[in-house]
């Protein structure tokens, strides 16, 4: 965007704009908010705009339990059911994994076994994909995935530190290629980037969307995205679907189950009054008798 045209979006003149450029003129909070509006600037650099020019942050960045998102997690939450029978997963701006899907965890639990994975990295997208011992291991098309992934991570890494610390400890694993350490300009990669999955008898394939809230007001918020699972074949589609089948018929075995017992113990709890009146007058007759039992 040049001078003329963001002067234009902002609704100032080019002079005005030249002088705030140049130190000659100290812009107002009103008009720091409006440039970082029009330049599209992310809430947390809105707010260091803020600091720079004197002002205090407007955004915050509340914990997603807050009391007042909660109609946010109740979106998010119907979102991840949507997407039943294929995973879901809402992840953070460094890729951790803040809520998922019961889909997510039916489909990857077969894929997880011992790992050297910390907890803290095992609920991270990215250092699940690229440890060795993670997600990695049945990820029959790695370095094809994985090389997407990372050309990402290198443009979120250009203007995030914490992005950046991500990328390197994922390019220190063992077995990640030294070409990735530098951003290819003109990566060739297929249309679609598609994760093909091979364990045991176990065959999968899958592409992403991501989505994210529209005009967030919070720094939490403004971070989050919500990565569907979509099947890439008929073949997946098919495994989802009878893994599905499988855990409700096992639920609803056990709920017929919790209900026959519950059935039983409300018959026998309708004896025991009758068994205690009895008992009672045996016991007295007992006494009588002489006997303790």
């Amino acid at each position: 965007m040049n001078q003329l045209a963001l002067a234009a979006d902002a609704e100032m003149s080019i002079r005005h704009l030249s002088f705030l450029e140049t130190g000659r003129a100290r812009p107002s909070r009103a008009m720091v908010e409006r440039l970082g509006a029009v330049l599209d600037v992310p809430l947390g650099d809105r707010n260091l705009m803020l600091l720079a020019a004197g002002y205090a942050p407007l955004y915050g960045a509340r914990e997603l339990d807050a009391p007042e998102l909660e109609p946010v997690r109740r979106a998010l939450q119907f979102i991840l059911r949507q997407q039943e029978p294929y995973p879901a997963l809402v992840i953070d701006a460094l890729w951790n994994v803040v809520m998922r899907n019961a889909a997510a965890e039916r489909i990857f639990r077969p894929l997880r076994g011992a790992t050297k994975l910390s907890r803290e990295h095992a609920a991270n997208a990215l250092h699940s994909t690229f440890h060795p011992d993670g997600l990695r291991r049945f990820i029959v098309n790695w370095e094809e995935f994985a090389g997407g992934l990372i050309q990402s991570i290198h443009r979120d890494a250009a203007t995030s530190a914490a992005a950046a610390r991500l990328r390197d400890e994922l390019l220190a694993y063992p077995g990640v290629p030294s070409r990735w350490r530098m951003p290819e300009l003109r990566a060739s990669a297929p249309p679609l980037l598609t994760m093909r999955l091979h364990k045991d008898d176990l065959t999968l394939a899958f592409f992403t969307t991501m989505t994210t809230l529209a005009n967030p007001q919070d720094l939490t918020l403004a971070q989050l995205r919500i990565e569907c699972f979509h099947p890439a074949d008929t073949h997946t589609e098919a495994v989802a679907s009878r893994l599905a089948a499988a855990e409700a018929a096992v639920v609803e075995r056990d709920s017929s189950q919790s209900a026959a017992g519950g059935l039983s113990s409300s018959r026998a709890s309708a004896s025991p009054s009758a068994v205690r009146r009895t008992s009672s007058n045996r016991s007295a007759r007992h006494v009588k008798r002489g006997s303790v039992v």
